[in-house]
């Protein structure tokens, strides 16, 4: 089977897409968990 430049480059665009998206779903995950710890140690201080 062969791979023209065009199919590798495609993958990598797919492969890339995929990493991105993963990291950002992360960072959003872990701002929203320490959003969430903050607001409920300002609720415990009052």
């Amino acid at each position: 089977m062969e791979f023209s430049i065009a199919n590798i480059l495609v993958l990598l665009a797919f492969a890339l897409l995929v990493t991105v998206t993963g990291g950002v779903a992360y960072l959003t995950a872990l701002e929203w968990r320490d959003r969430r710890r903050l607001d409920e140690a300002k609720r415990k201080k009052k």
